[in-house]
């Protein structure tokens, strides 16, 4: 561990602090060139922009530009440790957008004192760009800020820990069920946590068929239930009528265990009290709620999946959001909706039925993968999926009429 620890200190420090910089995309080297980037040259876009706004996708980088914006409060296995602390994890972000997805991305930690005065914040430079990737915002403060810059912005709002979690999980959820035989609309589904990113996954598996009545959802005093006065207007949506109160309560006979909380949660033996053929998606990062291994030993049965790229089926969100928005972008989506996110679940499930390439093989040390117990999502390295998602989400933005331009001719073909 000390070794990773170095390793993953001099990877940020050398050869430049730091995982992202900004590179020249014209050019600049004679005094014409200068003449016409800067003064008296750039005098004649602004003039085109001032007479046709959106002249701004055209003369500057907004329209492939996006920012990835927190404010340190629930940094992903290290919790409130404050905007300039998280600013390795949004660098690590922009690092994605780019290498994923040609994004460009800039990282911007805000420190505020009111969650108005961080969506004024927020708001008031959202012009500059593309579209903001919000991150690592704690709950329920996440859901109205979110909420409240979708309805002040003109430019795509996306909470990758809610909404990224969610189409991740959902694509693997329902390619693990269809294996295992069972059906969405009768499966009895336990979620392990109660925050942001457990009531996106949530949500969104009801929107894919999954029935309310049969979500049992667990926060630290137990059971989210009718008979509880203590819970959030987001708890209130899980408030499930019934007399279970503890895990153990919900466990048994459940066909799904999602875990969103924290590590070594989830025992063997409840484990055994699982329906046949169950699925838990154990996605506590770095450490989840029960190891596969652990759980493996007591259900040959199961499908499992984790956070962990050490493991079979990693649930991890770079499968999704540098190309929710890659789609969103190329055809000016004003937002995500659900249907965008619904057509990216169907994207990623379906890229997992299809076979694998070989340079997928190699870069996991593969000599084959087929869709199966162990291969429910693809693997985040899949070249595929940047045309996959994109091309499926920019589709139903134009479907549902967000998007300001039409979809682009043989579009990620």
């Amino acid at each position: 561990m000390s070794d990773l620890r170095q390793k993953a200190l001099d990877y940020h420090a050398l050869p430049t602090p730091g995982k992202i910089g900004v590179l020249l995309t014209t050019a600049a080297e004679t005094i014409e060139d200068l003449s016409l980037a800067y003064s008296p040259g750039v005098a004649e876009p602004c003039r085109e922009i001032s007479n046709n706004p959106d002249d701004v996708y055209k003369y500057t980088a907004k329209g492939n530009t996006v920012a990835v914006i927190t404010n340190g409060t629930a940094v992903l296995g290290l919790g409130n440790i404050g905007p300039m602390a998280a600013k390795p994890v949004m660098e690590g972000k922009s690092l994605l957008f780019k290498r994923f997805a040609n994004i460009d991305s800039f990282d911007i930690e805000v420190t505020h004192k009111t969650v108005e005065e961080f969506v004024n914040t927020v708001a008031n430079i959202a012009d500059s760009f593309g579209g903001i990737n919000l991150e690592d915002i704690k709950a329920p403060e996440c859901f109205v800020i979110e909420k409240a810059l979708i309805e002040r912005c003109k430019i795509p709002i996306f909470h990758d820990d809610q909404h990224g979690t969610a189409i991740v999980t959902t694509a693997g959820m329902m390619n693990a069920l269809e294996i295992q035989g069972k059906d969405i609309k009768q499966a009895s589904i336990v979620c392990l946590g109660a925050g942001a990113a457990a009531i996106a996954c949530m949500e969104l598996l009801i929107k894919c068929g999954a029935q309310r009545e049969n979500i049992y959802m667990l926060d630290t005093k137990g059971i989210v239930h009718k008979g509880r006065d203590d819970l959030n207007e987001y708890k209130k949506l899980f408030a499930n009528n019934t007399d279970k109160r503890t895990l153990d309560d919900a466990i048994s006979g459940a066909d799904v265990f999602v875990g969103l909380s924290g590590p070594n949660l989830l025992s063997q033996a409840q484990v055994k009290l699982m329906a046949p053929n169950p699925i838990i998606f154990a996605c506590s990062n770095p450490d989840p709620e029960i190891k596969p291994e652990d759980a493996l030993a007591v259900r040959s049965d199961l499908i499992m999946a984790t956070g962990r790229s050490d493991y079979p089926n990693q649930v991890n969100n770079v499968l999704c959001f540098p190309f929710i928005f890659r789609g969103a972008l190329d055809v000016r989506a004003r937002t995500i909706n659900d249907e965008m996110k619904v057509s990216a679940v169907h994207a990623i499930r379906t890229l997992a039925k299809e076979s694998v390439p070989v340079e997928v093989l190699t870069a996991y040390g593969e000599k084959e993968l087929n869709f199966g117990k162990n291969y429910i999502i693809p693997k985040p390295m899949d070249s595929r999926l940047l045309a996959a998602v994109a091309k499926a989400v920019a589709q139903a933005a134009v479907d549902s009429g967000v998007a300001t331009l039409p979809m682009p001719d043989n579009y990620m073909s």
